[in-house]
């Protein structure tokens, strides 16, 4: 008898009621799609003005005159572009290797061991996060100039590298928080000596947060400009490149290859949530144990 007033109701309620009731269960998950949509209009503009066949030469008109596959096929026609591109992708390279390497053994001595100044090593660690970047730069330029450092492609890695670390930090330091340590005693009672454990339980099980923090580190790098700016000295990195062309107007081959690089870094993040969803997958199997 309930359920069949239940359904009457149900049957009897307003379209707008029904419509209401839909849009308060689904609130969160259209506002999280709105905000989303939101951050990625921008690169979609990109995306589309790579096609675009009317404005060859970069001037400053956003009208879309056409659709053409000729800026694709002179992506690299633009040796400046391609020069500054090469630039910030080996700038980035080495700063991300640097700085993962660095910040993930920091992470382990922070997690794992107890040691004086550990406290004020964490408080350390967030600064640079909270500190402007403006700021990092001057300082760091000031640093440069007073021990007579010649600001280039050395100055640019100097400054890549300590802030990035921050980052780096904390997130392999979240993925150790919920590391199962008795994963690496079972190696130690079979007889594992403590680098053969690292090298084959605890880096292979830590490698999804080492692999999201390198990604991290490496955007990070890839798009400064404003410490870039103040220590890049004659160095051109690809955000430097592109802030000195809107003047005059930014060649097309700027979005190609902007499109390009989103591309792969989309890539990249898939593959990336692929590989811990199957390492949490893997951790999620525990033997049987004997009753």
């Amino acid at each position: 008898m309930e359920a069949g007033t239940i359904t009457a109701r149900r049957a009897t309620r307003s379209p707008l009621a029904a419509a209401w009731g839909w849009l308060r269960r689904n609130a969160l998950m259209i506002f999280a799609g709105l905000a989303v949509l939101y951050m990625l209009v921008p690169i979609l503009v990109i995306v589309l003005f790579s096609f675009d066949a009317g404005n060859p030469q970069g001037e400053l008109d956003f009208t879309f005159s056409g659709f053409t596959l000729e800026n694709w096929s002179d992506a690299f026609a633009v040796e400046a572009v391609n020069d500054s591109m090469i630039t910030s992708l080996e700038l980035a390279a080495l700063s991300t290797i640097a700085s993962t390497a660095i910040g993930t053994l920091m992470a382990m001595a922070l997690v794992r061991y107890q040691f004086f100044g550990r406290r004020a090593t964490n408080l350390l660690i967030v600064l640079p996060l909270a500190t402007p970047e403006i700021v990092i730069g001057a300082a760091l330029l000031s640093l440069f100039i007073t021990y007579n450092l010649d600001l280039g492609f050395q100055t640019l890695f100097i400054a890549h590298v300590m802030f990035s670390i921050s980052f780096v930090v904390i997130v392999v330091r979240s993925r150790l928080i919920g590391f199962d340590r008795s994963i690496e005693e079972a190696a130690a009672d079979l007889g594992a000596k403590p680098l053969t454990t690292f090298r084959l339980v605890t880096l292979p099980l830590l490698a999804p947060g080492i692999v999201a923090a390198a990604l991290l580190a490496f955007a990070l790098s890839i798009d400064d400009f404003v410490i870039s700016n103040f220590n890049s000295g004659t160095t051109v990195t690809f955000p430097l490149y592109i802030f000195g062309a809107q003047l005059r107007g930014i060649p097309v081959q700027v979005n190609v290859l902007a499109t390009m690089l989103f591309a792969v870094t989309v890539i990249a993040i898939m593959l990336v949530l692929w590989q811990q969803r199957r390492a949490e997958q893997l951790a999620s199997v525990r033997p049987l144990q004997e009753v």
